[in-house]
């Protein structure tokens, strides 16, 4: 059986063993930590020699199923931060540090959803260095910032940007403004309350959305009175590329993705 394999069943058995008759949550913990390393897989960083992986992964529950797991959120988090250590560890991922996972609950998740937010950080942001989770007496994993070209250990993230490590930006231009993609799902209308807020009449309320899946981004119109055109076509929904222009209404919004 694979290491990763009995740490799914472990983390599974959190919630069907003792906490089973007094937790029924309908989020299961080995469903957080699939998606877990789902995230650390679709934000992992390119540079000339390594791929990093994010180090700061945020669970964002209902409040439900945050309530359900507070009894054992320490026990959890540190679970899944093993988890994580053991699949970066099988797929020769670099991380900066030891996993931190952090949780908060979020009013507008129903029971049964939740969110993660990732992010690549260092210094004091990080909560303390720490051997990982289950390793073997007198063993201490080693969490390394990247590597100079001469072989030397830089001491912080920021030397990655001189070390070749790309980071992608994401930005939808419009008016002359570039609003930077950072969020999974992007709202796009006339309401206050959208995201990117286009002041065009003929653009309707919640307009359409950007969604980003994996690696690729998606347009997705939300019903929209006038409708959503990509190049000069109307669709429904549609991958996006590099410099594809959106039309709604009379806005023209240009997609860009580029590395820095």
């Amino acid at each position: 059986m694979s290491v990763l394999k009995r740490l799914e069943e472990k983390i599974q058995g959190l919630f069907e063993g003792s906490f089973s008759r007094a937790f029924k949550s309908p989020v299961q913990p080995v469903e957080l930590a699939r998606k877990l390393v789902k995230e650390m897989e679709n934000h992992k960083v390119i540079s000339v020699s390594r791929v990093y992986a994010p180090n700061e992964y945020t669970l964002f529950l209902s409040p439900e199923d945050a309530g359900q797991f507070e009894a054992y959120q320490d026990r959890l988090a540190g679970d899944l931060a093993e988890y994580l250590v053991e699949n970066a560890r099988r797929e020769r991922y670099e991380l900066i540090s030891q996993p931190v996972i952090l949780f908060e609950t979020d009013e507008d998740l129903e029971e049964g959803e939740f969110g993660i937010a990732t992010r690549m950080v260092s210094g004091p942001e990080l909560a303390p260095e720490a051997p990982a989770a289950g390793a073997g007496r007198g063993e201490t994993v080693i969490y390394r910032p990247p590597a100079a070209p001469d072989g030397t250990m830089s001491v912080s993230a920021e030397e990655a940007g001189r070390l070749g490590l790309a980071h992608e930006r994401v930005t939808l231009n419009t008016g002359g403004k570039a609003y930077e993609v950072n969020k999974r799902v992007v709202l796009i209308g006339r309401s206050r309350q959208a995201d990117l807020v286009l002041a065009d009449s003929n653009v309707s309320r919640n307009h359409a959305e950007l969604r980003q899946q994996g690696g690729e981004y998606v347009i997705v119109d939300l019903g929209s009175l006038n409708g959503t055109e990509v190049n000069g076509k109307k669709v429904k929904s549609k991958v996006l590329k590099n410099g594809d222009l959106i039309t709604m209404g009379t806005t023209r919004v240009r997609f860009e993705r580029q590395l820095c």
